[in-house]
């Protein structure tokens, strides 16, 4: 039978030996296939959305959510977030500033860096 097949997953056209995901290598198999993904580190399944990659989901899930202690560990290094709008920096410890008592990383730790809106004694022109 050489009729001409579409793969429903790749879109491409294959003869009926050369069809099954398997025997073409299809490249969009992962959005037809069903399974849940099981963390290697908690092992809970980690819910996949049709269209996503199961191994970018679970890196995520690693990353953020993962109840594990080496994921744990490793995210707690750098908690504290920047509070300039735009920084996504984070730092291992806090960095307050002394007018505005906000968190801050380090590039953005000097008062006229960060636009600082506290009431604090004036800067001086030299800093």
């Amino acid at each position: 039978d050489f009729l001409p097949l579409k793969c429903d997953a790749c879109e491409q056209i294959f003869c009926t030996d050369h069809i099954a995901y398997a025997q073409h290598d299809c490249t969009s198999a992962y959005k037809k296939d069903v399974q849940v993904p099981v963390c290697p580190l908690c092992n809970t399944p980690v819910p996949v959305r049709r269209g996503e990659m199961p191994d970018v989901v679970v890196g995520e899930h690693i990353d953020r959510d993962c109840k594990s202690d080496p994921a744990q560990r490793k995210r707690k290094i750098f908690t504290n977030k920047c509070l300039k709008p735009g920084c996504k920096q984070k730092e291992m410890m806090k960095v307050i500033c002394d007018q505005c008592h906000k968190n801050y990383c380090l590039k953005h730790r000097h008062p006229l860096d960060h636009n600082c809106s506290g009431a604090g004694r004036p800067l001086s022109k030299a800093g």
